[in-house]
């Protein structure tokens, strides 16, 4: 399989309790819904099959955990289907030395896959309980060490880290303002791009002629909304 760990892949995280059937489960995820479909880059394919999916769902979720779905992980929130993190991960072709803002935390799964490709992440939740919840997670996959969390408004940014070399949105909706102006020069954004549950990933990035855009796959997202929840 292309995804073994070299020196220049990402490092494994670490777990307190491995589970033999569901690390198979995650390496069969791997292989059949991720490397099948196309992805490539071998360090995408690495984090994907280091990062343990099934510790950000809830328990009674993890049998599940390794589906070709998304699932629900309260607050009227999902995590993602493991393509399309994956996916969305290799469109930021990041090679390791980026820093990367992320709007929407969630359970932090995404984060986590971020986290093993680039310098640091900083990541932005406005729902409180998920941000709690992400950080304990984040914490047991022992990946604080690359992780800055908020609990904030993303459609703000985050002006204290900026710039950034990408930004990658997990809610679809219209981009603000804020995070083409928070971009490094050469920098990426990333995002679901629509409305009502039908969204376009569209990638663009931030040139000295202005921005170029490319329109890509056509998928459905929650909600990018305003504002903080203390829930």
């Amino acid at each position: 399989m292309g995804y073994s760990t070299t020196a220049e892949s990402p490092r494994p995280t670490v777990n307190a309790t491995p589970t033999l059937p569901l690390e198979r489960s995650r390496r069969r995820m791997v292989r059949e819904q991720i490397e099948a479909r196309g992805i490539r880059d071998p360090r995408v394919l690495a984090a994907m099959a280091a990062v343990p999916r099934h510790l950000f769902v809830d328990e009674g979720l993890a049998a599940r955990s390794y589906h070709d779905c998304a699932l629900p992980i309260g607050a009227g929130q999902t995590i993602s289907q493991p393509f399309m993190v994956a996916r969305m991960s290799e469109l930021l072709q990041l090679k390791g030395n980026e820093r990367v803002l992320e709007i929407g935390t969630g359970c932090g799964y995404q984060t986590a896959i971020l986290a093993m490709l680039c310098q640091r992440v900083y990541s932005v939740e406005r729902i409180r309980s998920l941000h709690d919840r992400a950080r304990n997670t984040l914490r047991q996959c022992r990946l604080l060490n690359r992780i800055t969390l908020l609990c904030g408004d993303g459609l703000m940014g985050w002006e204290k880290y900026a710039p950034f070399d990408a930004i990658v949105v997990t809610a679809g909706g219209m981009a603000s303002p804020a995070w083409m102006e928070q971009l490094n020069p050469g920098g990426v954004l990333l995002m679901p791009e629509g409305e009502h549950g039908s969204h376009q990933l569209v990638k663009r990035v931030k040139t000295p002629l202005g921005v170029e855009e490319t329109r890509l796959d056509f998928c459905s997202f929650v909600p990018l909304l305003s504002g903080v929840q203390d829930l």
